[in-house]
């Protein structure tokens, strides 16, 4: 195995656990925000106002880590795949500008 190939596969595999443990982080805040929640709901004893606005909170809180999260994804798988020169392959061929009409002769 040539030192590329073996740097390659340490990459990737690296790649595997940062992905790997990141989920774990969403989803364990993810839980940790929604426990506090239902506590939060469950000690206020029927305040609906109140218990919107936790629930609402709440919401928030887990969409927008969510979505920063699998953004940051996104963007890294990205730009590690443009570093290692896929991005080229992906490209689509542009068109070729079109020859402009033949001009008639009158």
């Amino acid at each position: 195995m040539s030192r590329n190939e073996d740097r390659a596969g340490r990459d990737t595999d690296l790649e595997k656990v940062r992905a790997r443990y990141g989920l774990f982080a969403v989803i364990a805040s993810n839980l940790a925000i929604a426990v506090v929640a239902i506590v939060g709901v469950w000690q206020l004893d029927g305040d609906k106002g109140v218990i919107v606005g936790i629930l609402t909170a709440a919401f928030t809180a887990v969409t927008s880590l969510t979505t920063a999260y699998l953004g940051i994804k996104a963007v890294s798988n990205t730009a590690r795949s443009i570093a290692l020169g896929d991005g080229a392959a992906r490209r689509h061929p542009e068109a070729a500008p079109a020859a402009p009409p033949a001009q008639g002769v009158s």
